[in-house]
């Protein structure tokens, strides 16, 4: 068994894992089974390396003292050669201050190296940290004041610049140019290809290339099958497949106006000059973008707008006799936006590209999103595709829906199940677009790019698949009793109280700590300076907000009833989309906060659900 070579509380140099880059680190343990050393560096990272990634100080202090000086002999030639008797005076003060010259700019050309090298430090490794307005760990910035590198690559070339300098009969101040070029080309290649090179996206989600093909496809075919399936006199899964429609009957130009309208004046809304402006979390580069706050108002614009067909005698259950068509309608127009965000992206800088949607890989970037922020002008394509034509339309439909059923049934007053599914899922709409800030520190807006995953989801599968329940209930109504009635808004308050206070918790505790009102909560410190809370409804479970989703979720299904599942699609997809994101929660939260997500994990054991997940 090998021995520990370095003791515990000896500061020593650190390799930073995935890079040439050793930082100046202090070991607190080691383990004999797994023979790594516990590191723990100037910011406050912990971390565990091998015993290769671990040097002395002193043999980098050696290597840099013999980089850094001539022999003795070389400097005893110069100096007797610079007090030659036979030299002239004049001809000895030239040659010392040449020396003094060249000494001057070499000493320059190592500080510049050194400093271009120090300007690597930006690209170690951290992570932005998922969906679902305030329910994601916030992205944060690591800043080291100090790396050193094992080799410079630019040092051979330099020095047998300088060795050829010696015997040249070019001009000193020519050659000194040439240097000085020659340093700043090389320094700048190499920047630029670690920035590349780690900006590229290693781990690919969703089944890499493949899965994200087939999702393409996939993810459209849901969605007509399960309206398709609602449309059916019995929506058993037993009646599978359903007939399928002839294929003109799907599309219909008016249709797609209509859609393109909605589209067109949700962005008119968008860029009214009404609202605050606020600025996002810091960018790779260090920018802020800057997001107007008006969705609420763009909220009662519509609503208003609505009022004022339905007072002119506009029939809205219009969009129940064509929903199929406006939705396919609203696939092939995110189909075709997807294409333009890709092709415009292959134009952005490396700095504009999302972290998570830059594999190479064509299908897959495609898919997830190439450029992290999309924008025309001060127009944010992924902002406002986020929260305003889908979600906004989502309420209209149900709307649309609620309608649809008084009509076809010959009712006067809607039906006790649609009042609820309407009311419901109109408070969860509303608190969205009224906390609409919040939806900057998710990982829709700081990690994932804009292409066909989020143009697909936010224009076709949240209003479509959303409104499921109410377009349910309009071909299969339902009746349930007021006690039943009032068991189920119980359960959708609670769902949407832990939803609501849990995320307000943790902003407030974001925002200001040293708040007294939170003086009774208690956290981890990280690295990060940042705190993990370990009590209130975050010592309870790590996702309490993803709890609040899943009971709400439940909470607008069961007013349809036990009949078929068809309803309850929506509670088990959003069950797999949080166990999903929780799981990519955990992953960037181990590798951002380290030691102190473990500390935080064993006091909070459990995940989304007390006592079994």
């Amino acid at each position: 068994m090998p021995n520990q070579r370095f003791a515990d509380g000896e500061v020593v140099m650190g390799r930073w894992p995935g890079s040439v880059l050793y930082y100046e680190v202090q070991v607190t343990s080691y383990d004999d089974v797994s023979h790594l050393y516990t590191v723990k560096y100037k910011d406050g990272t912990e971390l565990a390396l091998k015993e290769s990634d671990i040097r002395s100080q002193s043999s980098f202090k050696h290597r840099k003292s013999q980089s850094s000086s001539s022999s003795p002999s070389r400097r005893n030639t110069s100096r007797s050669r610079s007090r030659s008797p036979g030299r002239p005076a004049k001809g000895r003060r030239r040659s010392s201050s040449q020396s003094r010259e060249h000494k001057d700019d070499k000493k320059k050309t190592i500080q510049e190296t050194d400093l271009a090298l120090l300007v690597l430090g930006f690209f170690k490794p951290s992570e932005n940290n998922t969906r679902r307005y305030n329910g994601e760990p916030d992205s944060t910035e690591r800043n080291d004041t100090s790396c050193i590198v094992s080799e410079q690559k630019l040092k051979p070339d330099l020095e047998m610049e300088r060795v050829l300098e010696q015997y040249s009969l070019r001009p000193r101040k020519e050659e000194k140019k040439k240097e000085e070029i020659y340093s700043e080309k090389k320094i700048f290649e190499i920047i630029k290809t670690i920035e590349k090179a780690s900006s590229k996206t290693k781990e690919l989600e969703f089944g890499g290339r493949i899965g994200t093909f087939m999702l393409i496809f996939f993810l459209p075919a849901t969605v007509f099958y399960l309206l398709m399936m609602c449309k059916q006199d019995d929506p058993s899964l037993m009646n599978f497949p359903p007939p399928l429609p002839a294929l003109e009957s799907l599309w219909e130009a008016r249709v797609f106006g209509v859609f393109l309208l909605w589209f067109f004046l949700q962005a008119l809304f968008y860029l009214l000059p009404i609202g605050k402006v606020v600025e996002g979390l810091p960018l790779s580069n260090g920018r802020k973008l800057q997001y107007r706050i008006n969705g609420f108002y763009a909220f009662i614009l519509t609503a208003a707008a609505i009022g004022t067909l339905l007072y002119f005698q506009f029939e809205l259950h219009y969009l129940y006799d064509h929903f199929m068509q406006f939705a396919v309608s609203a696939a092939v127009f995110s189909m075709g936006l997807s294409i333009y965000l890709y092709i415009r992206s292959l134009k952005a800088p490396e700095e504009e590209l999302a972290p998570g949607g830059n594999s190479g890989y064509f299908v897959y970037d495609f898919f997830t999103g190439h450029e992290l922020n999309p924008r025309i002008g001060n127009f944010d394509l992924k902002y406002f595709c986020e929260l305003r034509p889908g979600l906004i339309g989502w309420v209209v439909i149900n709307l649309a829906m609620l309608l649809a059923e008084m009509k076809i049934h010959n009712q006067s007053m809607p039906s006790l199940s649609m009042i609820l599914v309407n009311s419901f899922q109109l408070l969860y709409v509303v608190d969205a677009l009224w906390n609409e800030e919040a939806i900057l520190t998710t990982m829709d807006i700081t990690h994932d790019g804009f292409g066909f995953m989020l143009a697909f989801g936010d224009l076709v599968w949240v209003p479509f698949v959303y409104s499921l329940q109410a377009f349910y209930l309009v071909g299969h109504p339902t009746a349930i009793s007021w006690p039943v009635a009032a068991a189920i808004t119980i359960l959708n308050c609670i769902g949407y109280y832990i939803f609501r206070s849990a995320n307000s918790q943790k902003n407030n505790f974001r925002r200001n700590p040293a708040d007294p009102k939170l003086a009774y909560l208690k956290f981890i410190p990280t690295a990060t300076g940042k705190g993990l809370l370990v009590t209130g409804w975050w010592g309870f479970v790590r996702h309490p907000n993803y709890l609040g989703d899943i009971i709400m979720a439940l909470a607008w299904s069961l007013p349809c009833g036990f009949n078929h599942i068809l309803p309850y699609f929506y509670v088990i997809y959003f069950i797999c989309l949080l166990v999903h994101r929780e799981a990519r929660d955990e992953h960037h939260c181990k590798q951002k906060y380290g030691l102190a997500w473990e500390r935080y994990c064993q006091r909070v054991p459990y995940r989304i659900f007390p006592y079994i997940y």
